[in-house]
């Protein structure tokens, strides 16, 4: 079975988050958005590199246009 590389836009935010010194802690509201959103139907579930990019915006660390980008490539990575 041969390991599993991190894309290099993960690689990238998990640089970030530490170098920032950021970490993902859920709110209230992430609870409250995850379950309104399971109950319709589309239950989301975020991996630990977008869970780092939510926590990079939230410190502002990049902006939300920046998040946004940085999601886009990293799925795209992952999907390729």
């Amino acid at each position: 079975m041969t390991a599993h590389r991190p894309s290099p836009t993960a690689v990238h935010i998990q640089e970030l988050a530490e170098q920032y010194h950021v970490t993902y802690k859920a709110t209230p509201t992430d609870r409250l958005a995850r379950h309104i959103t399971r109950l319709a139907g589309d239950d989301v579930h975020l991996d630990a590199i977008e869970q780092m990019l939510i926590a990079l915006q939230r410190a502002g660390r990049i902006t939300r246009m920046q998040m946004v980008q940085l999601q886009a490539k990293y799925l795209r990575e992952i999907r390729s």
